[in-house]
């Protein structure tokens, strides 16, 4: 009889999920050197966050200060209660194609309450263990559509970098592209200067020192540039000149002075009532902010483990991004997800644990208090260049231009189909119609490799002596629904003076339920033509299926045994006493 089959690793309790980052770094250790280190990596990262979350705010198509506010909400919430040591939490790249169409159809309220619905999607997918279920997202589906996303990316940068100014804004991006170019008349030499300038500095500032980071030193050149062309007469485009808040009825241009305050998001404007209807249209899209949010975060957190050699809790991280993405919405923050060019930035400079990326947090709210009226002055073509340079990084255009080169055809198919259908449609479309192509490949490649074969003279198990009348069939690879039926196929030609089968399954791996019924229904086959089938080697997984089929030993129809040699003693019994009962009569 085949075993049950039993899992060996006993999953941890959910109370367990909370915190698990943090108590990770404790139990190796914390003290004063660590902290030390923990507050010089949290004021870099904060200071490349600080720029960064306004440019990604601004990219979205929302007041820079909702990016600030993300970056503080989420840098405090995600990193303490998360399953990574060192993820820095915030606005990133990725979410501006999604993000960015939910803007211009529903306004910001509309924003906030699918970053929301994408939270409580995030928490149950913390809560029901899927984390581990990324690691199943092929790779040329991951890299194609952040490829896509980093194009998608630089080219809405044209407008502030170039200083056009379209007379529409479409959601499409063939469309965006169209009004660009009948904007191009509008292109001003003073935003390239400054854009083309910031750009320089902070592709150069790491060549000469990495000790530095890069914005520290472009932003404020720029700020002093645009300055400079103002006293002289020409006007560029700043935070200040494009975005204002009014507070207390007093209008203050850039950002406010103010840290992040509790907010109804349905009440910003435009108001948005929070119905079944409001949230039956915005599901789709707080479903894209979840997945895009899961895969972005846990892929950060598995090059931070690849970089400081440590280990997360994917299911953990989950549930913590969840709490971040609802909280951060009642602060006016946008969705948030684990950014991992600052989380390796945080690395690299001497991050311990999640307390760096507390300091982060803190040091963009310092910004935010101290510096909201300098930070009005940093021109809109310097941001454009930093989100420039950000979707280059992303793109990983080396890597995407080897994959096309070494990778299979059918590799390469799905990498390029997922490119082509997020810039040209979106994220979500590119990634089911990438992980249903991919998933289709693999059936094929698994279903070529799945074989029923013969044991015969040229087989490596030929050398055991097999009684009268009795052949060998070796099971090689998983019997699923892609390979299972064409692996069977094999017993069809099966002759009509064959007394006993053996069937070795010990390279079997896995069954499921479509490998049962064509096993199933090649028994029933054997069967119906008197071959008494024995099945050997059986391993724990299929035997576990076999077992709760009701699948039964049948006396001189169907036996099971441990070992290739029981099997053949077991058809030198049968042969022998079918022999004795024909003799008899």
């Amino acid at each position: 009889m085949p075993h049950r089959y039993v899992p060996t690793t006993p999953t941890p309790s959910l109370r367990l999920l909370p915190f698990a980052g943090l108590r990770a770094a404790f139990a190796d250790g914390y003290g004063a050197r660590e902290l030390r280190s923990d507050v010089l990596a949290g004021l870099v990262v904060g200071v490349v966050a600080l720029p960064l979350s306004m440019a990604l705010a601004i990219a979205v198509g929302v007041p820079p200060q909702h990016g600030l506010y993300t970056a503080i909400v989420a840098g405090l919430v995600v990193p303490l209660l998360g399953g990574s040591r060192f993820q820095v939490t915030g606005p990133t790249a990725a979410f501006v194609v999604i993000l960015a169409p939910i803007v211009s159809r529903f306004g910001i309220s509309g924003l906030l309450i699918a970053g929301g619905m994408a939270g409580v999607i995030l928490i149950a997918m913390g809560l029901f263990r899927l984390g581990r279920l990324i690691q199943f997202i092929p790779h040329p589906v991951t890299t194609g559509f952040t490829a896509g996303i980093g194009t998608v990316i630089a080219v809405l940068q044209l407008k502030d970098l170039l200083g056009l100014a379209p007379t529409r804004s479409p959601d499409h991006f063939a469309e965006r592209v169209h009004a660009l170019w009948d904007a191009r008349g509008t292109a001003r030499v003073s935003e390239l200067g400054i854009g083309l300038g910031t750009l320089a500095l902070l592709v150069l500032v790491p060549r000469i020192s990495r000790r530095i980071p890069a914005p520290l030193v472009a932003l404020p050149v720029a700020a002093i540039a645009g300055w400079w062309l103002h006293l002289h007469g020409t006007e560029v485009a700043t935070i200040g000149s494009r975005f204002h808040a009014v507070i207390d009825g007093v209008r203050v241009d850039g950002i406010p002075r103010l840290p992040p305050l509790p907010v109804k998001p349905w009440a910003l404007p435009p108001e948005l009532p929070v119905t079944l209807r409001t949230l039956r249209v915005l599901f789709p899209a707080g479903l894209a902010i979840a997945l895009l949010g899961a895969i972005e975060s846990l892929l950060s957190a598995v090059v931070a483990d690849g970089m400081a050699g440590t280990k997360h809790d994917p299911d953990a991280e989950l549930l913590a991004l969840g709490i971040g993405n609802v909280a951060c919405p009642f602060f006016g923050g946008i969705a948030a997800t684990g950014a991992i060019a600052r989380t390796a930035t945080g690395i690299r400079y001497g991050s311990r644990s999640p307390i760096s990326t507390v300091v982060h947090s803190l040091v963009v709210l310092a910004a935010v208090m101290a510096l909201a009226p300098v930070i009005s002055y940093l021109p809109m073509a310097s941001l454009a260049a930093l989100l420039l340079l950000v979707a280059w990084n992303m793109s990983e255009a080396k890597h995407f231009v080897h994959m096309v080169r070494v990778a299979p055809k059918s590799d390469v198919a799905v990498l390029l189909t997922c490119y082509f259908l997020t810039v040209v449609f979106d994220m979500v479309v590119a990634v089911t119609a990438g992980m249903v192509l991919a998933a289709f490949l693999f059936m094929r490649r698994m279903a070529e490799v799945s074989t029923v074969q013969l044991v015969d003279e040229g087989h490596p198990q030929h050398k055991l002596k097999l009684p009268r009348d009795t052949v060998l069939y070796e099971v090689n690879g998983p019997l699923f629904f892609g390979a299972a039926e064409m692996a069977m196929d094999a017993f069809k030609a099966i002759g009509a003076r064959m007394r006993v089968l053996i069937l070795q399954m010990a390279s079997v791996p896995a069954m499921d339920i479509t490998g049962l019924v064509a096993l199933e229904s090649a028994l029933l086959r054997l069967r119906q033509q008197g071959v008494f089938t024995i099945l050997t080697g059986v391993r724990p997984q299929p035997a576990g299926v076999l077992h709760k089929a009701g699948l039964q030993e049948e006396p001189g129809r169907l036996q099971f045994c441990a070992t290739l040699e029981e099997a053949v003693a077991t058809a030198s019994a049968h042969v022998g006493a079918s022999t004795r009962a024909i003799a008899a009569q």
